[in-house]
């Protein structure tokens, strides 16, 4: 059950080894009261995470384990979905061979991982079940590096180059191959995060659970702020399902180039009268989108798009798709025109006093991310929350042994994915005022056994 529940804030684990152990027993009297226990504080963490939300500075991180329930795929290791891609991009065209950059493909991954892999044999595998097929035990990142590293190497050499991969073992390939390679592989991945998937659609309702509950935050705060690293476009469908506004930093209606700028503006309803007062507009969010994404494209910047990018609907036969790939170029790809800018404004979102960051779905394995959440740190009335269900991270785990009251962790598959987060912990603050009232009364009323002195308040439910 450990597996499953787990939440520390500060030095202090809320559930506890008894509970978790209670909870897995054998007595049906026993897990009953255990259950009890869990709602109960469940529902006091709710109350304390309503609290957060109405700081002024409310941030939210967004990684990629937060879209894999709409069918997103990880990188620790080759995904299936992007090798099946692989071949389907092979076979369009058309001349009944296997074209060289996929030959190419499986040197290259048999070679990295010490595993031979035949793209015969794994075409047919990739036929069947993905689940079933053995993944290419190769991190995509880290492949990636592999092949620019390899392609950079190539640059002052002739048409073709052998590299020494290992002790007595060889690879050779040819410039094209190898840039036909990388560019079907970011063609690939781009269409995969496409999302929702076929036949998940379904999940776009915890998406649209989570911007229903964010635009509850009371009018009179700053609007909340969504960072993402994710390409895909789940937030944008789920507001748009929500009827909420998105200021992503472009304006425009049929070409919408990026402004900054905008970031700046808001929304009102206009007075009654003349003289009257002006009403917030109570459905809008702030979206950056720190990595890009696949609705934008590049263009010759010119005075009226000073940045040479616009958005528009997601084009899979497009090839000037303005994304940071998972590839040892990222970090200098993020101080480039637009990235900077958007990391500018997360750099400083986070840095504002009173703030707090909910990383959602992030593995913090970025270093030019991490190194702002770092600087956050260091400001006393910062607070960060990490959710992830299985924390494998060296950042994370020194985090975990600090014992910082401001530091929040919550993980385990019950509560720290995007979408058990989202139902469990993430409250909708105008529910939330009345249960707040109910448990005041409640503890004030419960014997003193139970609850301690009667009367008595937890100052964490202000």
């Amino acid at each position: 059950m450990s597996d499953n529940y787990y939440l520390k804030i500060g030095g202090a684990e809320v559930f506890g080894d008894q509970l978790i152990a209670d909870l897995s027993s054998a007595d049906a009297e026993l897990k009953k009261k255990a259950e009890a226990v869990l709602n109960e504080r469940l529902k006091e963490t709710r109350v304390r995470v309503g609290t957060l939300l109405k700081i002024d500075n409310v941030s939210f991180l967004i990684g990629a384990g937060a879209s894999m329930k709409a069918g997103g795929v990880g990188l620790a290791s080759i995904p299936p979905e992007l090798e099946k891609a692989l071949h389907e991009k092979a076979q369009e065209a058309g001349n009944g061979q296997d074209p060289d950059w996929l030959l190419l493909f499986y040197e290259t991954v048999s070679a990295l991982s010490g595993q031979a892999f035949n793209h015969a044999e794994r075409r047919e595998a990739l036929a069947g079940n993905l689940c079933q097929v053995p993944k290419i035990p190769i991190n995509l990142e880290d492949y990636l590096s592999h092949l620019h590293m390899w392609r950079a190497g190539m640059e002052k050499f002739g048409v073709s180059t052998t590299f020494n991969i290992a002790e007595s073992q060889t690879l050779t390939m040819s410039k094209a191959d190898l840039d036909g390679m990388i560019k079907e592989i970011n063609r690939s991945l781009t269409s995969l995060v496409d999302l929702p998937a076929n036949g998940k659609d379904d999940s776009l309702k915890d998406d649209r659970r989570f911007i229903k509950k964010i635009l509850t935050r009371p009018l009179n705060l700053r609007r909340a702020n969504l960072f993402t690293l994710n390409y895909d476009t789940l937030i944008e469908k789920a507001a748009d399902a929500e009827g909420a506004v998105l200021v992503d930093g472009f304006v425009g209606t049929l070409r919408r180039i990026f402004r900054p700028e905008s970031y700046d503006l808001d929304f009102y309803f206009p007075a009654q009268t003349t003289e009257g007062r002006v009403h917030r507009f109570d459905r809008a969010l702030h979206l950056y989108k720190l990595h890009g994404s696949i609705t934008w494209h590049r263009c010759v910047a010119d005075w009226e798009n000073p940045y040479g990018l616009y958005a528009t609907f997601y084009q899979e036969t497009s090839e000037d798709d303005v994304l940071i790939f998972p590839t040892p170029l990222k970090y200098g790809q993020a101080l480039g025109l637009p990235y900077s800018e958007l990391f500018r404004r997360f750099g400083a979102a986070v840095a504002q006093p009173q703030s707090v960051l909910f990383t959602i779905g992030y593995g913090f394995g970025d270093e030019h991310v991490n190194s702002l959440i770092r600087q956050a740190l260091a400001i006393p009335s910062f607070t960060l929350v990490v959710i992830d269900p299985a924390p494998a991270s060296d950042f994370v785990n020194q985090l975990k042994q600090l014992g910082d009251e401001r530091i929040w962790l919550v993980s385990g598959w019950q509560l720290g994915t995007f979408e058990q987060f989202v139902e469990r912990l993430l409250p909708d603050l105008r529910e939330e005022e009345i249960t707040v009232k109910v448990m005041k009364t409640y503890k004030a009323l419960a014997p003193a056994t139970q609850h301690g002195e009667p009367g008595s308040e937890n100052p964490d439910d202000d």
